[in-house]
């Protein structure tokens, strides 16, 4: 009596359906392990928290994102009367209120990154205490909310350069690179803040604080000019300094500061960004226990 013989067709879908429902062990990296390409195959959920956190951030709201406008414009106008009619603080020949709003745009969108990805992760606690994902993707996603904000007040500005007249040069073409700039920065503290926040909550009372120093220690209502120049590359190693200068350059060609300047912004950026995700990583095995 021979033995019936099962369908190489039956085999494979076997195989197939085995191989499709295998367990998946997860296993704590030895050391810090970087493992910046799950950020890739989690890409979805990227999305889908952006997608949250944006429509949380306009829900149940009176004027939705016409705060975008309102608040830049009228930080423009309480700067330009006390600043610039009253002190008569120099704007590199730009009328002054183009000079600050071209500097309080960049640096509403440093500030509210910085203050949503250093509360991102005890803002989505059940979440990370439910579900495996690279814990990197909330506070990414949560400085990406501040791009809306940006786009829509930066029409702000397009009519003020269309009422006074000024035409944009050629370095236009090179604030997309500069925007990411400013969200890089804005990650980079803001991944050693929201890690240093699971642990020591009173972190989110020191943010407010640490945005307040950093924008009088940035040139976003004034000149840069006025920094004498044995200070400037001192001065540099604060990243916003160089993207802010230039930001204005790029618009209508004013004076960007030495080479030293930016090379230095560059420079503190990239460590800043390095020493942020090293230790994001080191600690983020603690934050289910910690949250």
């Amino acid at each position: 009596m021979t033995q019936a013989s099962v369908p190489q067709s039956s085999v494979e879908e076997a195989a197939s359906h085995e191989a499709k429902f295998a367990p998946i062990v997860i296993e704590p990296s030895r050391g810090v392990s970087l493992r910046l390409q799950d950020l890739w195959e989690f890409r979805e959920l990227l999305y889908f928290l952006f997608w949250r956190d944006l429509k949380v951030r306009y829900k149940q709201t009176l004027l939705g994102g016409a705060w975008a406008i309102l608040q830049p414009l009228a930080t423009t106008v309480i700067f330009t009367v006390v600043l610039g009619r009253l002190a008569k603080v120099s704007s590199d020949g730009v009328p002054y209120s183009l000079f600050a709003l071209s500097g309080l745009l960049p640096w509403q969108l440093f500030s509210f990154a910085l203050t949503a990805s250093s509360a991102s992760l005890v803002s989505n606690t059940q979440l990370i205490t439910k579900v495996y994902f690279p814990r990197l993707i909330i506070p990414i996603s949560s400085v990406l909310v501040g791009l809306v904000d940006f786009a829509v007040g930066s029409t702000t500005l397009v009519a003020l350069m269309v009422y006074y007249r000024v035409v944009p040069t050629w370095g236009i073409l090179i604030l997309p690179l500069l925007i990411v700039f400013v969200i890089v920065t804005a990650l980079s503290v803001g991944l050693i803040l929201s890690a240093l926040n699971v642990q020591y909550r009173d972190v989110r009372h020191a943010v407010p604080f640490l945005i307040q120093i950093w924008m009088f220690a940035t040139p976003v209502v004034y000149p840069s000019s006025l920094v004498p120049a044995r200070w400037r590359v001192l001065y540099g190693l604060n990243p916003m300094a160089g993207v802010i200068d230039a930001f204005r350059w790029a618009l209508w060609g004013t004076r960007a500061g030495t080479g030293e300047v930016i090379l230095a912004s560059i420079g503190s950026v990239l460590a800043l960004l390095l020493i942020g995700v090293y230790y994001f990583r080191s600690v983020e095995r603690n934050f289910a226990d910690l949250a």
